[in-house]
């Protein structure tokens, strides 16, 4: 309690310490320690243990949190008896039909009907590191980075197993958890639930923190109180959906961005999923995500089996900031595999918002050469470059039919990426490079594609194909459809130098033949962009579902960068973008400069605030046509000196850790730090909202620095860190809308 009466500086100072002495203490245990029927987990702050139940035989979860050299005495996790004459009995498998009445984390249903099972403990086995799950994104780590658990489980009546895989990132606080479920016995059986993770947490009280919103709203961050009874979110879209995000957190009343326990909980996963939190009438609450068990109903003949998605949770006793950068950290280390994960990315030019479906390829090469001319490194063709018998001139025709229009480009595609790319960027020796626009897993019923395989479209038999902006949804859980998507982006980037790849997605799943369809269809597109993916490492591959609708850990793997949303007004971004990263790392977020008024919201805003707002992003662009009103004279004069701020800072960024100093909707100045892993550098990015007259402005106190370490700031004045820390900084702001972005230099 004395500690709180410290100043801010002192305090952090020590609460580094006791974190530090933490972290020592907890890693001299073994990241996995076996005894007996007895297991634990054990991160630098964290562990994780459950048993086996000497009288049952059930696996049963004992503690998941801060770091425990030993067992919990037995009273800590004993039965509280009631009406199911059983209580919260912490299953860590939980099943159906054996006296818990709350969510079971998965349910079989037999030939017979029958839905009850009694998964008992056989045997377990421990691996060095983090092999990648067959045909599902997960992370991955070698034997030095982690190490993995297997738990084998099985109902000797049904014939029914279960392993149960989780891997321990010690340096980050982590577990990653999926399920496998085999048919050993000689009947069919199918799953029609199947969560990733379950986790009990001891009675207390809790929040639940998850991210919703819509298109151009994407990932407002939300906090309610967990009550009594079942609470939760999902998506049934097909897709993880703009509505929901595959994450939640749990964290008591009294945690912050920066002080106090979290627990995040991070699906793998891009399809639709269901996350559900129940509080018991005991008190105790339990927190499960995986598939949506509304469009599962997956059969296993014998011998076969079904794998969960992966489930990332990890631990904080730093706030919900510390466990954002605990996931921001793994995630860039152990989920991404693009080789531009810790590369600076250049900044680019999309075409959309400045022309939109009305260019040719002359056209191009205007916008390409006065994209040049800004120093912008490169140029991407959105929407409306394909289509022959039906030209993609608007969004009625078209998908599907992946060859150049030759109206628009008569001497080919190749013929206007070698001009373009023949173009020197202003200010530097480079070639600007070539990024273009997909959308392979659509189809207009006006398209070549659509009149030879119209039974390639997602449909429900003897149901009308219900079409949402004029297109239909490709079935990719045929392998033809698979082949066909992959044989003809291949021989779309291997016709041209193309650099860059931005892939889109504009609805969701309707008609389905059958619930298992949903699924299916993302082990396809898995497929196809594991294959495209290491067929074509050297692109920059970029995802987007009209905006943010699949910005997701499952996609990382393949994208390490995603197109946040389609609103582009930074005073929405700001929020969006606070959003995005309780879970995901800046780095994967593409934001871009456009013009106002914006087309979304119809705000005007300055440039260097639009511009502030969109180096926050991983990838920093313009959404604008280069040459000529789009972009005033005196906003033009401008643009050369906020490229090489974009780039000096874009590093730190990409691979830096993120400070969040004030949350937007809580003040009219958010603020966020990041700093580089090492400390060495960093650049803080401060706002105000709207203008204040006659009124004071905040103090804005740094986290994160070393209090004994100096620093300047902006080349100029330097200060201790314990300075910047308890004193902070004051910037004179002026009217609605304003900003600083200034980079920090340990010395």
């Amino acid at each position: 309690m004395a500690y709180k009466s410290l100043d801010a500086g002192t305090y952090q100072s020590m609460q580094i310490h006791i974190e530090a002495s933490q972290a020592s203490a907890a890693m001299e245990l073994d990241p996995v320690v076996v005894d007996g029927t007895s297991f634990a987990l054990n991160g630098r702050n964290l562990s994780y243990r459950f048993h086996v139940d000497d009288a049952s035989g059930d696996l049963v979860s004992s503690h998941f949190g801060a770091s425990l050299p030993s067992t919990l005495p037995d009273a800590a996790v004993g039965r509280q008896g009631g009406w199911s004459n059983m209580g919260d009995v912490r299953r860590e498998f939980p099943d159906l039909g054996r006296g818990d009445f709350r969510a079971p984390a998965f349910r079989v249903r037999t030939a017979a009907g029958g839905t009850v099972t009694a998964l008992k403990y056989q045997s377990h086995e421990v691996r060095p590191g983090k092999a990648a799950l067959e045909g599902l994104p997960s992370t991955v780590a070698a034997g030095g980075e982690a190490s993995t658990l297997v738990i084998h489980l099985l109902d000797k009546h049904s014939q029914i197993a279960a392993e149960l895989m989780y891997t321990v990132f010690p340096e980050h606080d982590a577990i990653a958890r999926s399920v496998k479920i085999t048919n050993k016995g000689k009947g069919d059986i199918t799953v029609e639930k199947l969560a990733s993770i379950s986790v009990d947490l001891p009675h207390a009280e809790y929040d639940m923190i998850g991210l919703r919103g819509e298109w151009t709203r994407e990932c407002s961050r939300t906090r309610r109180a967990i009550d009594y009874g079942s609470q939760g979110f999902g998506s049934m879209v097909g897709y993880s959906s703009h509505f929901h995000n595959p994450f939640v957190a749990l964290a008591p009343p009294t945690t912050t961005e920066s002080d106090g326990e979290a627990w995040g909980f991070s699906l793998v996963y891009s399809g639709s999923f269901r996350a559900e939190v129940e509080k018991s009438p005991h008190g105790a609450v339990r927190t499960q995500i995986g598939l949506h068990d509304a469009q599962l109903s997956w059969p296993l003949g014998p011998g076969e089996a079904l794998v969960s998605p992966e489930c990332v949770a990890v631990y904080s006793n730093a706030g919900v900031g510390g466990m954002s950068r605990r996931l921001h950290r793994l995630y860039r280390r152990h989920l991404i595999r693009s080789s531009f994960v810790d590369q600076p990315r250049p900044v680019l030019l999309n075409s959309w918002e400045g022309v939109y479906f009305d260019f040719d390829g002359d056209t191009i090469v205007e916008m390409a050469s006065a994209t040049a001319d800004l120093g912008v490194k490169l140029f991407v063709m959105d929407d409306g470059w394909f289509g022959a018998k039906y030209p993609r001139t608007s969004d009625h025709a078209g998908l599907g039919d992946w060859t150049p229009n030759p109206a628009r480009f008569p001497d080919g595609l190749k013929n206007v990426v070698d001009r373009t790319t023949a173009l020197t960027v202003a200010g530097s020796d480079e070639k600007l490079k070539f990024g273009i626009w997909v959308e392979p897993e659509m189809v207009n019923p006006k398209s070549e594609l659509f009149d030879k395989h119209p039974d390639w479209a997602l449909q429900a038999d003897g149901y009308p194909l219900t079409e949402a902006r004029n297109q239909l949804v490709l079935n990719l859980a045929l392998p033809a459809v698979q082949d066909f998507i992959i044989d003809s982006m291949t021989t779309l980037l291997r016709s041209a130098p193309i650099a860059y790849v931005k892939w889109d997605n504009n609805r969701g799943i309707h008609e389905t033949p059958a619930p298992t369809v949903f699924h299916a269809y993302m082990l396809g597109l898995y497929r196809v962009l594991g294959e495209l993916t290491t067929r074509f490492h050297d692109i920059l591959w970029e995802g987007c579902a009209s905006g943010g609708g699949r910005f997701d850990a499952g996609m990382l793997p393949y994208f390490p960068q995603s197109w946040t949303s389609d609103n582009t007004d930074p005073v929405d971004r700001i929020a969006i973008q606070f959003g995005t990263t309780v879970a995901y790392p800046a780095s994967t977020m593409g934001a871009h400069v456009a013009k106002v008024p914006n087309e979304t919201t119809k705000r005007v805003t300055s440039l260097a605030f639009r511009a502030h707002v969109a180096m926050m992003g991983g990838s920093f662009g313009f959404e604008l046509d280069p040459r000529g009103g789009d972009i005033p004279d005196a906003d033009r004069a401008q643009i050369p000196a906020l490229i090489k701020l974009a780039e000096k800072i874009n590093p730190i960024v990409v691979n830096g850790d993120l400070w969040k100093l004030s949350l937007p909707g809580e003040s009219n100045h958010p603020a966020a730090l990041f700093l580089a892993e090492d400390g060495s550098r960093g650049v803080l990015f401060a706002f105000q909202m709207l203008g204040q007259t006659v009124h004071s402005q905040p103090t804005l106190r740094l986290q994160g620095l070393n209090a004994n370490a100096h620093y300047r700031l902006d080349g100029e004045k330097e200060y201790s860190g314990a300075t910047l820390m308890n004193g902070g900084l004051q910037f004179r702001f002026a009217g609605d809308y304003d900003s600083r972005a200034m980079l920090i230099e340990r010395v």
